[in-house]
C-alpha cells in the first residue's frame, strides 16, 4: 500500500468551518521515559521535534457537542505561541500549517484520527472569490 505513516491533508479539509483555541499550549508527556518524579517530553518518532498539545473547538456546526473538541499536537523545538485573542470573541481563532492525520482504532473500539502539525498561526483574511466574482 503506498500510504504508510501520517496523511497530509489541507486545514480546510480537517477544519472546513475553522476552528478556536479552548486550552493552553502543553508539552505532550512520554509515558515510557517519565517516571514518577521525573517528567520527560514527547518526541515524534519521525521527526525528533518535541511533542505539544492544545485544544480546539471544531466550529463545525453539525457536530453533537462531544465532537465539538479535538487535541492538536503541535512538532515543534520550542512551545508555540498562540496568536493573540481577537476583541469581542470568547475564543481565539486559529489555522494550522502542515497539517498532517494518523487513523487509529481508539480504546472503544471506534476509528479515529491524530492530528499533527507544524505551524500554529492566525486565519488568513477570507480571500476566496468565487468564479462569477473574478469575472
Amino acid at each position: 500500500m503506498a500510504l504508510q505513516g501520517p496523511i497530509p491533508v489541507t486545514f480546510d479539509m480537517v477544519f472546513p468551518h475553522g476552528c478556536y483555541i479552548v486550552g493552553e499550549v502543553e508539552p505532550v508527556k512520554d509515558f515510557d521515559a517519565s517516571t514518577s518524579g521525573r517528567f520527560v517530553q514527547a518526541r515524534d518518532k519521525q521527526t525528533g521535534e518535541l511533542v505539544w498539545q492544545v485544544t480546539v473547538m471544531d466550529a463545525d456546526p453539525s457536530l453533537k457537542a462531544a465532537q465539538k473538541t479535538v487535541a492538536v499536537k503541535v512538532l515543534s523545538p520550542v512551545q508555540p505561541v498562540p496568536p493573540a485573542p481577537m476583541p469581542g470573541l470568547p475564543f481565539t481563532p486559529v489555522e494550522f500549517d502542515h497539517v498532517t492525520v494518523t487513523p487509529y482504532v481508539n480504546q472503544s473500539g471506534r476509528l479515529a484520527y491524530s492530528i499533527r502539525v507544524r505551524e500554529m498561526r492566525a486565519p488568513r483574511a477570507a480571500a476566496k472569490t468565487t468564479a462569477k466574482d473574478a469575472a
